[in-house]
């Protein structure tokens, strides 16, 4: 069984209330749970939060709502407190970010997909193909280094891997084929459980990058190529320019 989970706070310093912004005629947070819902691999979806308003928003809907601690740092641990507290034990739990009402359910069965394929995997995230310079050397787009079978090898803010030969960064995509990473993970539930409770690693505060803490803690990351594009809304100003430059957006659910 795969399930989904989207954690949700109210809190958010650059945008607060973020999941109860309208967007149309739907708040961001129904917007994020209808397209999950859509995705094919998974059994059901819930939204953690540890706000009541949050919650009752989501009742209201239909969805289906976890409370979860006031205290968590991050998504990963509000999930795997959300999987707990339900008392059940699917195979698969995915982190589904909860500021993109935009996802595709077809990303989401992407990544799910990575564990049908092999039994082994830990973590899985997905990841895509950069075509814009700008993209590649911009610190708020993550870069992500993988392996010949598909494994993280590194996640950077920087423009990585570096083309010694090349001096102009500018046209290293002509030389080597860069991958951005998207904030979406799949884990496999005992390993959520794990590294919800991993002690944080100088290269996850270097980088502000929690991927880094497990992958320096010696769990592997698996990955899988999207086509598709993350639009996340982090500011006001996001979400107006997305309004603006894609209406079309609003017709999805």
């Amino acid at each position: 069984m795969v399930v989904g989970i989207v954690p949700a706070r109210y809190g958010s310093t650059r945008f607060l209330g973020k999941p109860l912004v309208k967007i149309g005629n739907k708040t961001m947070i129904e917007r994020v749970y209808a397209q999950a819902s859509l995705a094919q691999s998974l059994s059901w979806v819930a939204v953690a939060t540890d706000d009541k308003r949050i919650f009752d928003a989501v009742v209201a809907f239909g969805g289906r709502a976890i409370m979860t601690k006031i205290t968590h740092e991050n998504g990963t641990s509000r999930c795997a407190e959300a999987v707990a507290l339900l008392g059940l034990a699917p195979q698969v739990v995915i982190n589904i970010q909860g500021d993109e009402p935009f996802i595709e359910p077809e990303q989401i069965d992407a990544l799910a997909g990575v564990f049908l394929q092999n039994q082994s995997v830990q973590i899985a995230t997905l990841i895509k193909k950069i075509t814009e310079p700008a993209e590649l050397l911009s610190p708020n787009c993550v870069k992500a280094v993988v392996d010949n079978h598909g494994k993280a090898l590194y996640f950077s803010r920087a423009a990585l891997p570096h083309h010694r030969d090349v001096p102009n960064p500018a046209h290293w995509l002509n030389h080597q084929t860069h991958y951005k990473h998207i904030g979406l993970y799949g884990y496999e539930t005992e390993i959520l459980q794990q590294i919800a409770a991993l002690p944080p690693t100088d290269l996850e505060q270097t980088e502000a990058l929690e991927q880094l803490r497990w992958l320096q803690h010696g769990y592997t990351i698996h990955t899988a190529t999207t086509q598709h594009q993350s639009i996340a809304i982090d500011t006001p100003a996001d979400l107006e320019r997305i309004l603006q430059t894609m209406p079309e957006l609003l017709t999805k659910n």
